[in-house]
């Protein structure tokens, strides 16, 4: 590692601790030649994530863009933002506990409703008529029908 300030390649780590996230350990480095200390966070190297859509191209997986189908879904209901990002994590961990380097936009859907379906009835519904694209009023019946059961 490479002092910022002299450029010297030897330092001593001074501290060593988990990041507040816990995604990563913080080190507190001094250099060897001037003494000047920084910090370096060393994390574990992730294959990137990929979703398959419907007409067979690929996108890295994207918490945002996830997190705003979410926040479409719950607006006006009392779902916290911290509720919805734990939801993301716990599907974000699967795939990769499961070591799948890609995943169906419609496994991805079907994941978030398994758990969206626990948090708030109505955000669910919503979430299906989109992610489902009900074709008339008949499927999107059948759905809440299906919920009720």
């Amino acid at each position: 590692m490479r002092c910022p300030k002299c450029g010297c390649e030897e330092s001593k780590v001074v501290d060593s601790r988990p990041s507040e996230s816990n995604d990563a350990i913080r080190r507190r480095r001094e250099c060897v030649k001037c003494g000047y200390r920084f910090t370096t966070y060393e994390r574990r190297e992730e294959m990137p994530l990929l979703v398959v859509k419907k007409d067979g191209r690929k996108e890295t997986f994207d918490r945002q863009k996830l997190m705003r189908g979410l926040l479409a879904a719950t607006v006006k209901r009392s779902v916290p933002v911290e509720t919805l990002d734990g939801l993301i994590d716990d599907i974000e961990s699967e795939l990769r506990d499961e070591g799948v380097n890609e995943v169906a936009s419609h496994d991805l859907g079907s994941m978030v409703l398994k758990r969206l379906v626990d948090v708030d009835k109505v955000a669910y519904i919503r979430f299906a008529s989109v992610y489902r694209d009900f074709k008339d009023v008949d499927e999107f019946s059948e759905e809440l029908r299906s919920l009720n059961k």
